[in-house]
């Protein structure tokens, strides 16, 4: 046996490697089980690296969680801009198609949607790393909220009255398909209601052109 080779066959663990092996294996934890399911020596026997290993990426469980989140929130936001770029490029078609992206997100994702949801802004804190959208544009998910809305904003008005009307819509509407309740004689009707409660959106705001003075 080749000992030499059977040593530099095996991929040696760097620091950003292991962290992010570490994250996802908390993220498959937290499909596969739920919260409940998220501990540091769960995640570490996941990745195939020793229970002590996440101490030295993590400032504890808190550590994980946030690091977790923010791994969480750019799928987010990939999940809404994706839908965006597949959907109508009109401004109100663009705000739907967002909000068809925070669906589909939270029913493919639910734990990590819990997870975005459930982490203070003192735990993301914990985490050694930046907070989401600080230094990657287009992976701050409020923020793609936000530009998606300016349209129908009045002038002299909030956004944040139009923002968290939408945003109201869209988390309102996925917490409740999340259960499956919309699902009756074998049929998912999730689609066809959330077009109609998309279709409210129709009454948000006047439709201005983003470059209107």
């Amino acid at each position: 046996m080749n000992t030499q080779s059977t040593a530099h066959s095996k991929k040696p663990h760097h620091h950003g490697d292991l962290r992010r092996a570490l994250v996802q294996a908390g993220i498959d934890l937290l499909e596969e089980g739920g919260l409940p399911a998220l501990t540091l020596r769960k995640c570490a026997a996941k990745a195939g690296v020793s229970h002590a290993a996440p101490a030295h990426h993590f400032n504890g469980l808190d550590g994980l969680k946030a690091a977790i989140a923010q791994e969480a929130f750019r799928r987010f936001s990939a999940s809404m801009l994706t839908a965006a770029e597949v959907g109508d490029p009109s401004p109100r078609g663009r705000l739907k198609s967002i909000c068809r992206g925070y669906l589909h997100f939270g029913q493919t994702h639910p734990a990590l949607l819990q997870m975005i949801f459930g982490v203070t802004p003192e735990e993301m804190e914990a985490a050694d790393t930046d907070t989401p959208g600080d230094h990657e544009k287009g992976t701050n998910a409020y923020q793609i909220l936000s530009e998606a809305c300016a349209p129908f904003v009045p002038a002299g008005t909030d956004p944040r009255i139009v923002e968290i009307q939408v945003w109201s819509l869209a988390h309102g509407f996925t917490l409740l398909a999340l259960p499956g309740r919309f699902i009756e004689g074998g049929v998912d009707h999730t689609d066809a209601l959330f077009d109609q409660v998309m279709a409210l959106l129709n009454h948000v705001g006047p439709t201005v052109s983003p470059a209107s003075p």
